[in-house]
């Protein structure tokens, strides 16, 4: 060992005998401050205050939210089945450009107060919020620029106990968020299911919670990434596209859950095959207008449906490319009562279609779509607390196929003007068809006169 190696191990044991063989000191109110001026100082500093929050979402990452009621971020939560029983856990957060489908279970030792205190329960507690546009938000989220609203899709009634059910209460919930790049999420939007659940001991509720992206469009008229169904022919089996103010998607029919109720979600319309669906509806309180508009948007589905593409490739940006949906609505004065309600309960979707341009590579388009609805009427003074709707789609081809380019001879055919080989030997081309008949004569004795010599 050098002299420097000496000189190091000495320092340290004298350092040793300082700290570590020392009896200690006691701490109390009385040199509290003087030890804290004396050894006090920052040790350790929170990276998350020194570094400023990224300036966009990178996959995986935790989706920000903000409460503006309460100025609290938060995050964007997806609940997850944990253990054996696959109970619902609250702490899973939605990772950015992660669609995933996630299924727990809730149980209820007291479901009659749990109704309507649960948050988990409340359609409110889904989109009363915002989500942050980019993680960067967070040094300013009451900052609108970065706040994008959570939009409401779908039908949300508040949690209610009436009687022996607690009605209305969540059982699935499906976000759709567009993004762009860098730039963040632009749009949000939710879709809730709800169901009603019996009060009695050990009751138990499964949620379901879905999470797509898609990048977002700013013009849909002017995307290049246009849903299609065909190129440019639709294609039997791909979706029926529909418009609806400028934005192409999916034409849909009812769906209905495991217990014959009408679900959030909905069957798509398949080109070419001939489709049937029904489910039951709970109808609320609420004047006759209301409940005829509440049974039609969900019979056709929100949007409500405008134009059918033609063609399986056709651009939102070319009306020329659509056609307009015939609407069949019921006729009110068909019925003489001047107290009741006519309320549709059945949807036929009937779509007119055929093949097009060459017989090697046919096309399949849409000539004509229509909306033809079946109503029933209702007293006003009846009480209805459910429905029966049925949708169904019809396809019809209407192809008007060419005659065959080969058939069976008809009585007024003619034989080509120079089918006779001979003609053109004897003729030159020059001959008409009248002076054709000489030659073949001429030829004809000739062959007979050489058959005789032979014979003779």
């Amino acid at each position: 060992m050098d002299s420097n190696g000496i000189r190091q191990f000495c320092v340290h044991v004298n350092n040793s005998n300082l700290n570590y063989f020392q009896k200690l000191q006691k701490v109390n109110a009385t040199n509290f401050q003087a030890l804290a001026a004396e050894f006090g100082g920052e040790s350790f500093t929170s990276t998350f205050q020194t570094q400023s929050p990224p300036s966009f979402y990178r996959a995986g990452d935790p989706i920000l939210t903000y409460f503006p009621k309460w100025s609290v971020i938060s995050l964007l939560r997806q609940p997850a089945g944990v253990g054996a029983g696959g109970l619902c856990a609250e702490s899973n957060p939605a990772g950015f450009l992660e669609s995933k489908s996630t299924t727990c279970t809730r149980f209820f030792k007291n479901l009659a107060s749990s109704c309507t205190l649960d948050s988990a329960l409340n359609a409110a507690s889904y989109y009363n919020f915002t989500v942050l546009k980019v993680p960067r938000g967070m040094t300013d989220p009451q900052n609108m620029e970065f706040q994008v609203p959570v939009i409401l899709t779908s039908q949300a009634n508040a949690p209610l106990l009436a009687g022996n059910t607690c009605q209305n209460v969540v059982s699935q919930v499906t976000y759709e968020i567009e993004t762009d790049g860098t730039f963040g999420i632009q749009k949000v939007s939710v879709s809730l299911g709800q169901t009603n659940l019996t009060v009695e001991p050990g009751a138990s509720l499964q949620q379901h919670f879905i999470l797509r992206f898609r990048a977002f469009q700013q013009s849909t008229a002017a995307s290049l990434t246009s849903p299609r169904s065909g190129n440019p022919g639709y294609i039997v089996g791909k979706p029926l596209l529909a418009l609806t103010d400028d934005i192409s998607y999916s034409m849909t029919l009812l769906q209905s859950q495991g217990n014959g109720s009408c679900s959030v979600k909905r069957h798509e319309v398949q080109f070419g095959v001939n489709a049937i669906s029904g489910c039951k509806l709970r109808l609320k309180k609420a004047d006759c207008s209301h409940l005829q508009q509440e049974i039609y948007q969900t019979l056709h589905g929100r949007p409500r449906p405008e134009y059918v593409a033609i063609f399986g490739n056709a651009d939102p940006a070319q009306k020329g490319g659509w056609t307009r949906i015939l609407n069949r609505h019921c006729s009110i004065s068909a019925i003489n009562c001047t107290s009741c309600c006519l309320i549709p309960v059945s949807l036929e979707i009937q779509v007119l279609w055929a093949y097009v341009g060459l017989l090697s590579n046919p096309q399949a388009h849409v000539s004509g779509v229509r909306f033809l609805y079946q109503c029933q009427s209702i007293q006003d003074s009846q009480q209805v607390t459910e429905v029966s709707l049925t949708t169904l789609v019809n396809f019809v081809d209407i192809t008007q196929k060419p005659e065959p380019p080969r058939g069976q001879p008809k009585m007024d055919w003619k034989w080509p003007f120079d089918f006779f080989p001979f003609k053109v030997a004897f003729s030159r081309g020059v001959f008409s068809q009248k002076c054709s008949v000489s030659p073949i004569l001429i030829l004809c004795l000739l062959l007979l006169g050489v058959l005789n010599l032979e014979t003779t």
